[in-house]
């Protein structure tokens, strides 16, 4: 899994977005299993991470990953794969106590994290820390090691967060300019990484922990606020595909157990994207508001203001569906 902060859709011109921004994952999209219609579930790291990993969906005002003992009780994905005999090692060039997400990583069954204190200083030069391109390369060199297998290993990027203080220097605005980066620095990493002998058993997950509010006159409530990229590529891939079946970062679990053989039973809200039987929707929450969106409607409600932002399509089709989801997720939140 290779975690990308802040990208979204509007990083890849394939998705519709812009040109030479992220040119690599672009490029990548050809040999790949690209979803072309795929939603973040928030807007911060914390909650990002609990969605991808647990299939647990972002709150509106708070975070499940500040509630320890709630966290722990959580189901993962690399919990799954540990009792299925996989070897777990996290990656990220920032602080891995930021948010409790040390706490939350030992409870999903991962003790090998490297993070910053694993680093030389003169190598810490962001302000969260290492920068891509350094932690990246010490993912290839321990790729040339032998492994335990089968392995899962986690890589959470981090530069380009703000500021977006990057030793890199191609497009003007700052933003995008720090996804070129961190894309180019993907790409190498691939490129190496095809040269392994994991490569040909492998996927690579590539996902962004949640969108970036981009550009800076999008209101926080719009639909493209959390429309972001879903890209799986390696050697295991049998073909490309693009894939426009409505989902969120929330059904990757359900949808990559359900690919391995391993049951998701416990993942309560993820759903499997390939199963023709399971609704297929985009879910998202802001503060003090939320989002659902498929073919049929995008609705969107904000509770700071008591009215409806979007309402798109099949007017209200999803208003009864979004309410019961958010409720019965508070109603799970209480419970553990």
């Amino acid at each position: 899994f290779v975690v990308l902060g802040s990208f979204m859709s509007k990083n890849m011109e394939v998705l519709g977005g812009l040109p030479n921004v992220a040119v690599r994952m672009n490029a990548l999209a050809k040999e790949g299993i690209l979803f072309t219609n795929f939603y973040a579930n928030s807007f911060r790291p914390d909650r990002g991470l609990v969605s991808i990993f647990s299939g647990y969906p972002g709150q509106p005002n708070t975070s499940i990953m500040k509630f320890t003992r709630k966290a722990q009780n959580l189901p993962s994905i690399p919990r799954s794969l540990k009792k299925a005999g996989y070897d777990l090692q996290y990656y990220y060039g920032g602080d891995a106590d930021f948010t409790n997400m040390r706490s939350y990583l030992v409870g999903a069954g991962i003790v090998n994290i490297v993070s910053d204190q694993d680093f030389p200083e003169k190598d810490q030069t962001g302000k969260w820390g290492v920068p891509d391109h350094v932690v990246f390369s010490k993912l290839n060199t321990d790729l040339q090691q032998e492994q335990r297998e089968p392995f899962m290993k986690i890589f959470q990027t981090l530069s380009s967060h703000e500021p977006f203080d990057v030793p890199f220097h191609k497009l003007e605005n700052p933003y995008l300019n720090s996804v070129a980066y961190t894309d180019s620095c993907l790409g190498v990493f691939i490129d190496q990484f095809k040269k392994t002998k994991w490569w040909k058993n492998s996927i690579v997950v590539l996902l962004p922990d949640h969108a970036m509010h981009f550009p800076q006159n999008l209101d926080q409530r719009a639909v493209d606020r959390y429309k972001i990229p879903l890209l799986i590529v390696g050697g295991a891939v049998r073909f490309p595909k693009q894939i426009d079946t409505y989902a969120s970062q929330i059904d990757i679990a359900a949808t990559l157990l359900s690919q391995l053989k391993i049951s998701h039973n416990e993942f309560t809200f993820s759903k499997n994207i390939m199963n023709p039987a399971s609704p297929h929707f985009g879910y998202f929450t802001f503060k003090n508001g939320f989002g659902m969106v498929n073919a049929q409607n995008e609705y969107v409600y904000d509770y700071e203001s008591k009215s409806v932002f979007v309402n798109t399509g099949t007017k209200d089709a999803n208003k009864k569906r979004a309410e019961a989801f958010l409720q019965t997720l508070y109603d799970d939140l209480e419970k553990r």
